[in-house]
């Protein structure tokens, strides 16, 4: 079996070796170049070791968990593209060193992309792939729509919030760990626990990164925190700070939250405050290791050998150990 270290420097490889013959090239230029800024490529990383765990030949499924990572760079791409952001991973975003419409042609060709790689995996697992990823592809844009929504509201409350990072985040977690086990032909009942293993590891990595935001060092975190604070984002802190604090803490909150100019440090500092008072980290540390428990015991029901399942759990506990 190949550690996460071996499958990653697989995946990159073979990235980086995809081939983009059609034409024009400037419709593919960004794609290629999306596709070429890295990142932690989670998704195909986890469906190479889910099949692995069955098969031992995930190099043959290359090109479909690749169709995964185009995916979630699309996403990315148009975020980028929504949220008017100007670099991502240290590098200028499509529409800065293009423009806005190539941004929108190139990304939406890059989801027919995205497909056109899945798709190229066994014929006889073609339909159970196509109609997982469909329906994820899908379930992606509601939550996407969620979080907007909630840009505008100050009532959201925290099962709402949970459905959304399940639908915006976990979901893809969980296909690229289903369509892995799927491909290897195992089990519905491992397959379907396998899903269940990464929407629980995804809700407990969003939440993480909440917590980050907020807590973390930005030297590990990889970047500057208190964005979530100074964008108003509903996150599980915020939510649950409005949900626990007191008359005179809520209105500290709600004053933060409606001005439209104030002092970046000054109001990180402040609304870290009513954090710590109301007790928010903790909080979210609990949920964190609860979900990521919930996951275990789901990787746990899974019918292959403790020995083939370590690489997973590994690699999974080592994506809950980033810096607090």
């Amino acid at each position: 079996m190949l550690t996460s270290t071996e499958i990653l420097d697989m995946v990159n490889e073979f990235i980086d070796k995809l081939p983009y013959t059609r034409k024009p090239e400037s419709l593919y230029e960004p794609i290629k170049y999306v596709l070429s800024i890295g990142g932690k490529r989670i998704r195909p990383v986890l469906m190479l070791m889910s099949y692995n765990m069955f098969r031992d030949d995930p190099q043959s499924i290359l090109m479909p968990a690749c169709g995964i990572e185009t995916y979630h760079n699309y996403t990315l791409l148009h975020d980028d593209l929504m949220d008017n952001a100007d670099v991502r991973r240290g590098r200028p975003t499509v529409h800065r060193k293009w423009d806005a419409n190539t941004a929108i042609l190139s990304g939406d060709s890059m989801l027919v992309v995205a497909f056109q790689r899945i798709a190229a995996c066994a014929p006889d697992k073609l339909r159970p792939v196509l109609d997982l990823f469909t329906e994820t592809a899908l379930e992606i844009g509601e939550g996407q729509q969620y979080d907007m929504d909630f840009e505008t509201r100050n009532d959201v409350a925290e099962e709402e919030y949970i459905e959304m990072i399940r639908l915006k985040t976990s979901v893809l977690l969980a296909c690229a760990v289903k369509i892995g086990a799927i491909l290897a032909g195992a089990s519905d009942a491992d397959a379907d626990n396998l899903y269940k293993f990464g929407e629980r590891m995804g809700l407990a990595f969003q939440l993480q990164d909440d917590l980050l935001d907020v807590y973390g060092d930005p030297a590990v975190f990889g970047k500057a925190i208190g964005g979530d604070i100074t964008s108003n984002k509903k996150t599980y802190m915020l939510i649950n700070a409005l949900r626990l604090a007191d008359d005179r803490q809520r209105a500290e909150l709600e004053r933060w939250i409606g001005m439209s100019e104030f002092d970046r440090a000054e109001k990180i500092a402040a609304v870290t405050a009513i954090y710590d008072e109301t007790g928010i980290r903790k909080l979210c540390e609990s949920r964190i290791d609860s979900y990521f428990a919930e996951s275990e015991q789901y990787l746990d029901k899974v019918s292959v050998s403790a020995e083939r399942k370590e690489n997973l759990r590994r690699f999974t506990a080592e994506m809950m150990r980033r810096e607090k």
